[in-house]
């Protein structure tokens, strides 16, 4: 017979050629009058209608030529049985039934080791029959009961009859990924529950039946089996007796299952495969309660019953329950599972570690695992989370606020789609594999299966691909954000009993924790967490680990009652809680801040959304000066109304002072601390209280760029002369940097009239704009006020509050008493006009740092109204050991004495002249003007009477210097500043006050 002339360009619409590269030569030779006869090769068309319709379900198929080729041969082998001549039964029952065409086409499309079992059983196609009630047939994982031969031989073709019905559901669309994986579990249940049975028949006459369970774990425990896996199981015997005939019972049944299906994999039993096959219950229990792993209580949790004695593998799992929701508590627990991945992804081979969509970065180990510990840690307060599959615990975890819902879906649509990968790849050949290929052809095939089609621009593959990264992607970022959540080790140290807020409970845990007022604590835990919302969820997983993080602040009872306001205002918004329970440590942070610190608590009343501050490290670090000055500057010009613009700044203020009182807070907090980084990533310490310079600075160049903004606003609404210069002078603690929270800005006004001006105009512009910037920063407001003090002026407030340049020069010059030369140590130009500023400095200097130094008469003085302060300012009452301001060996001890050098020698040492006391102090030792010794006395009073005075502020809410000699107010300074004991404190910051107080008189004396 002479060759059919071949019709490759209109095969090739169908799809065919594809594959084997010919253009559908070979799909022509196959469907022609020698092959399946579906195709005229001289009309270049099908052969009738009904071969029309079979080759378009045939294009349809993931890989039509291996359909075709697979179809071939199962015609071919029905042919060689019956008479060539004849219409293929085959083909005539795919005519007649669409369901049954749809369903063998789309599995010898997608599974060349299914269509192989077809040619070698072409009876089994029966199976995919449409019923005659017009459903597809069943495919739920039963095994249909076949007659006679070998049990084995009889069990592996059912086996194979339910996977086929199983993969022609799942590729046609009629089951879903979850059910598919449902009956994929259900049919190894039943597989074992047949194995088990021949197993059992085959024991010696005589043998008594054993009480044996097989429990499923892994995949099938969680009915969640893909189509070629080992199948995890652990065998559990009733008692001592039953071990002998169980394991043999279990050893057949592993032979038997290899044969018919899968391997059946018990290395998850206690002690590996180094362990006994089968164990009794007890020594289950005993292993578990003295041995057992963190990952071995993880693996448990997909335990459930597959085979042989239910009961008993029920009895089994509720007697482990206890011990699995306990494994959190350890204190490795949470790293352990963090460990166990990362040490799985170690062990991938490079080659295949981005082509891995189980083991591999952002593959579904990431999802299991970070699902898995969440459970361990959670699940031992709220039992709906001990759900054994992925995706229901994954549901149940969005459903109970541990997981935000756009986070769950996410992992919920990357599992979905990385799974369906792995079955269209376990199908194709039946067997174990989980690496995405590299052939060109395969991955045109396993796009086709996936339904991946080619749109204007993008081919099939590379819509996959994109699909692929863009899940594998996310997956990545929110396994890292779920399994290293800072939350999880904090819940995992709460004791279970704490997560289980009912109010019987919940009383108890209060009085444990230390609260005064349990029923008070108890109405706040039950406003928060009332009701059946989710905000209420998230609040009942939040608030365990906040309890105890309030426990440990000196009032508990304040802690949870800022908490609740801050959640009164904020809780409805919908990034709140998220932050809280999804934002690293931020809820712990918070916990800490208003336990500790009513200075916090009340500006984030003021402006709740501040606390997103404590969820960056480089948010809890100082803005530069020249940042403050620009940001402040800038919000005030957008504003025409000088009033609005100062509030604009005023809120930035307030923002800026959350910053460094937050870090200052938390800087001794351990794990808590913030790590702020530098902009070239070189880490650097955040601002806190153990540098009490660096909060000094912050908070003074924040009152700068306060000043420098408000004065622009008070400037844009006051009338002035044309060219009338006007500066601010700090002084005071804002001059030496050394602002504490509380502090007024001590300053002096100057100006400068234009030439020809009139010296009266000037001096009232001049003062109107001073008298505004003072009424601006004071305008009634919920953000703190910024007191501006200008009783350092000249004659005090008895004294003209502005005066000109020269006007200072001709007072200094001529009235200026030996205080007011103390007083211009610490002047510096803040804002303004900074060439004024300049020499205002310059016209200062031969002020405050005399040529010739002091004479004996002006030292004499300077004790004598150091004596007359100390006498007359120390409040009544106040006890001079312990006042950081007044008392002895504090801040002014040391400030008088580091002064009163500076005054008798800066002059003659320039190295002397600035207006911070610790920098004068060191200049002063390296002069060999102080001994060493006495400057580090001077050095250790000053800086802790300084931590305490701004310890105090943090805790109390409000200005105050004298440190307590008991109470809660000294056990939050104490905790503030890192320490322990209270009175072991208290002794050591009298000590450091001796020590500083003897080096000052000293120096003093000198």
């Amino acid at each position: 017979m002479s060759r059919p002339t071949r019709a490759p360009g209109r095969l090739a619409r169908y799809g065919f050629g594809t594959a084997e590269g010919d253009g559908g030569a070979r799909a022509a030779d196959l469907l022609g009058p020698d092959g399946l006869r579906l195709w005229r090769p001289e009309e270049q068309e099908p052969a009738d209608e009904r071969a029309g319709e079979l080759l378009a379900a045939l294009s349809r198929a993931a890989d039509p030529d291996l359909a075709l080729r697979q179809l071939h041969r199962i015609v071919e082998a029905e042919r060689r049985t019956t008479d060539g001549s004849a219409e293929s039964p085959l083909l005539a029952e795919l005519y007649a039934d669409p369901g049954l065409r749809r369903r063998l086409i789309a599995v010898l499309g997608a599974s060349s080791a299914l269509g192989d079992h077809l040619v070698a059983h072409p009876e089994h196609c029966a199976a995919l029959r449409t019923a005659p009630d017009g459903l597809a047939p069943i495919a739920e994982g039963r095994l249909e009961p076949t007659d006679g031969g070998n049990p084995v031989a009889t069990l592996r073709s059912a086996y194979r009859l339910a996977l086929l019905r199983i993969a022609a559901a799942d590729l046609t669309g009629g089951r879903g990924l979850e059910q598919t994986m449902a009956a994929l579990s259900a049919l190894a249940d039943a597989t074992l529950a047949a194995a088990y049975e021949i197993a059992v028949t085959e024991l010696a006459d005589g043998t008594e039946r054993p009480r044996l369970a097989v429990v499923a774990m892994g995949k099938c425990g969680g009915g969640e089996l893909n189509y070629v896996s080992d199948v995890d199981v652990i065998f559990v015997a009733a008692e001592d007796a039953d071990l002998s005939a169980a394991t043999l019972v279990a050893t057949r049944l592993i032979s038997i299952c290899g044969l018919v299906a899968w391997p059946v994999d018990a290395a998850l039993r206690p002690e590996g495969s180094r362990g006994p096959l089968v164990r009794t219950i007890a020594s289950h229990l005993a292993y578990y309660r003295r041995w057992a792993r963190t990952w071995e209580f993880q693996a448990l949790l997909k335990a459930r019953p597959a085979a042989g004695d239910l009961p008993l593998a029920q009895e089994w799992i509720d007697q482990l329950a206890p011990l699995v929701w306990r494994a959190a508590e350890r204190p490795e627990a949470v790293e352990d599972v963090r460990a166990m991945r990362r040490r799985i992804i170690d062990h991938i081979p490079p080659k295949e570690l981005e082509r891995e969509i189980k083991r591999g970065p952002g593959g579904l180990r990431d999802i299991e695992f970070a699902v898995q510990l969440l459970q361990l840690v959670h699940g031992r307060g709220d039992e709906t989370l001990r759900e054994p599959g992925t995706i229901p615990a994954l549901r149940a975890l969005v459903a109970g606020g541990y997981v935000g819902r756009a986070d769950g879906e996410a992992l919920l649509r990357g599992y979905r789609f990385l799974r369906s990968v792995e079955h269209r790849l376990q199908l194709q050949g039946l067997r174990r594999t989980h690496t995405v290929p590299t052939e060109p052809g395969a991955l045109r095939w396993l796009a086709a299966a996936l339904g991946f089609t080619a749109t204007p621009g993008r081919s099939a593959v590379e819509s996959f691909r994109a699909e692929w990264v863009t899940h594998a992607t996310e997956v990545r970022r929110l396994h890292a954000k779920l399994l290293y959540r800072p939350l999880l080790e904090s819940v995992a140290r709460v004791p279970a009993d704490g997560l289980r807020l009912t109010p019987e409970a919940a009383r108890h845990r209060l009085e444990i924790l230390g609260f005064a007022d349990p029923a008070g604590a108890l109405r706040h835990l039950q406003a928060l967490t009332g009701g059946v919302s989710r905000t209420a969820a998230i609040q009942r997983t939040l608030l365990p680990v906040l309890l105890s993080e309030f426990a440990d602040a000196p009032e508990p009872d304040r802690g949870l009652l800022n908490y609740r306001k801050v959640s009164d205002k904020l809780g409805s918004t919908p990034w709140y809680l998220r932050l809280l329970r999804d934002g690293g440590p931020v809820a712990r942070r918070l916990a800490r801040v208003l336990s500790l610190s009513r200075y916090v608590a009340d500006l984030l009343a003021r402006d709740p959304e501040a606390l997103r501050l404590l969820a960056e490290e480089n948010e809890l670090a100082p803005r530069s000066r020249d940042v403050l000055r620009e940001g402040f500057l800038a919000a005030a010009a957008r504003h025409t109304d000088p009033v609005e613009a100062t509030s604009a700044v005023r809120a930035l203020r307030r923002r800026e002072l959350v910053r460094v009182a937050c870090a200052d807070v938390l800087c001794r907090a351990g794990s808590l601390a913030p790590t702020p980084t530098r902009p070239d990533g070189a880490n650097r310490p955040a601002p806190g209280l153990s540098d009490i310079t660096q909060v000094g600075t912050a908070l003074a160049d924040v009152t700068d760029a306060t000043l420098a903004a408000a004065l622009r606003a008070a400037q844009a609404s006051q009338p002035a002369p044309e060219g009338l210069r006007f500066a601010v002078i700090g002084m005071g603690r804002l001059g030496g940097y050394e602002s504490n929270y509380l502090s007024d800005a001590d300053v002096l006004f100057v100006y400068d009239p234009p030439a020809g001006a009139s010296e009266s105009a000037a001096s009232a512009a001049a003062h109107a704009i001073a008298e505004e910037l003072r009424r601006l920063l004071g305008v009634p407001a919920p953000d703190p006020p910024l007191g501006v003090d200008a009783d350092l002026r000249p004659e005090g407030r008895q004294g003209p509050l502005v005066r000109s340049l020269a006007a200072y020069a001709a007072y200094y010059a001529r009235w200026s008493r030996v205080w007011e030369a103390q007083a211009l140590l610490r002047a510096r130009f803040v804002c303004g006009d900074a060439g004024l500023g300049a020499e205002f400095e310059a016209m200062i200097d031969p002020v405050r740092y005399p040529a010739d130094g002091l004479t004996r008469e002006q030292v004499v003085e300077i004790r004598r109204i150091k004596a007359r302060v100390e006498t007359e300012r120390l409040p009544r009452g106040a006890d001079p050991a312990t006042h950081t301001k007044l008392g002895r060996g504090g801040l002014a001890d040391v400030e008088w004495a580091v002064q009163l050098v500076q005054l008798r020698h800066a002059g003659a040492n320039p190295a002397l002249r600035g207006t911070r006391t610790l920098d004068a102090l060191a200049a002063a030792e390296r002069a060999g003007l102080v001994d060493p010794a006495d400057a580090a006395e001077m050095a250790a009073g000053w800086s802790l009477a300084a931590q305490v005075r701004n310890a105090l502020m943090l805790v109390r809410g409000r200005a105050g210097d004298q440190l307590p000699r008991h109470g809660v107010e000294l056990a939050g300074v104490v905790r503030l500043l890192g320490r322990d004991d209270p009175g072991e404190f208290l002794d050591e910051y009298l000590r450091v006050g001796r020590r500083s107080r003897a080096a000052t008189e000293r120096v003093l004396n000198a």
